[in-house]
C-alpha cells in the first residue's frame, strides 16, 4: 500500500519541545520601516485611484506613475492595470517587457524583468516568505529574476531566490522553487526540465 503525503511516518522525528510558535504584535514587531509603510501607503492610494482605474490601452500613463514611485521600467514596457505591486520602487522592467492581468508581484524584495520577457495572466512573483523554524516567523526575503526572452506562463508561482534563465519557459501552473536554466522549457509542481526552446525563424508577414 502506497503511504499518502499527509501521511508520512514520523515517528523518528524528535519530540517537540516546549518552544511554540508566538506571531503576535508584540512577539515579532514589523520588519519594514515607516518610510516604507508610509511608501506603501500612498501607492495604495495612488494604485486604487488612478493606476488601476487606467484604460487597459494607456501603458504609458501606468510606466509613468510607476517611475515616479523609483520603479525602472524600460521603454514600451506594458503593464496591465489589474496587476498587483507591492512596492514599486523594487520593481525593475526592461524594454517591451510585459507583465499581464491579475499578476502578483509581491515585490518585498526586488523583482527584474528582462528586456522582451514576458509575465502572463495570474502569475505569482513572490520574493518573501517566513522562517518556519523561527517561533516568530522571521520574514526572509529574496530577489526574483526572469531573464530576457523569458516566459512565464498563466498561474504559475516562482519562489523567492528564483531566477529564470535568459529564453527560458515556465509552463502554467507551474511552482518553481529552483533557478531555471537559460532556453529550457519547465513545467509541473514542482517544475522540472521538459525539453529545450529552440527558436525557429519565421518570416514576416
Amino acid at each position: 500500500m502506497t503511504q499518502d503525503v499527509g501521511e508520512t511516518d514520523l515517528s523518528s522525528c524528535p519530540p517537540q519541545n516546549r518552544v511554540r510558535v508566538r506571531v503576535g504584535r508584540g512577539d515579532c514587531p514589523s520588519a519594514h520601516s515607516w518610510r516604507n509603510k508610509a511608501g506603501r501607503l500612498l501607492w495604495a492610494i495612488v494604485y486604487s485611484t488612478i493606476f488601476r482605474t487606467s484604460p487597459r490601452l494607456c501603458f504609458g500613463w501606468r510606466r509613468m506613475v510607476l517611475r515616479r514611485f523609483g520603479a525602472s521600467i524600460g521603454k514600451n514596457a506594458r503593464i496591465d492595470p489589474t496587476a498587483r505591486i507591492w512596492a514599486p520602487w523594487n520593481l525593475s522592467m526592461g524594454d517591451e517587457a510585459s507583465i499581464g492581468i491579475r499578476v502578483d508581484c509581491y515585490c518585498v524584495d526586488r523583482i527584474e524583468i528582462g528586456d522582451h520577457a514576458t509575465v502572463s495572466q495570474d502569475v505569482m512573483l513572490c520574493t518573501a516568505s517566513h522562517d518556519i523554524t523561527d517561533p516568530h516567523m522571521r520574514l526572509i526575503t529574496a530577489r526574483i529574476v526572469v531573464a530576457s526572452q523569458a516566459w512565464v506562463c498563466a498561474r504559475a508561482f516562482i519562489s523567492p531566490g528564483v531566477t529564470i534563465g535568459e529564453g527560458g519557459v515556465v509552463g502554467a501552473q507551474s511552482v518553481v522553487t529552483r533557478d531555471v536554466t537559460e532556453w529550457t522549457v519547465v513545467a509541473g509542481s514542482p517544475a522540472r526540465a521538459i525539453k529545450r526552446r529552440i527558436l525557429v525563424p519565421r518570416p514576416v508577414e
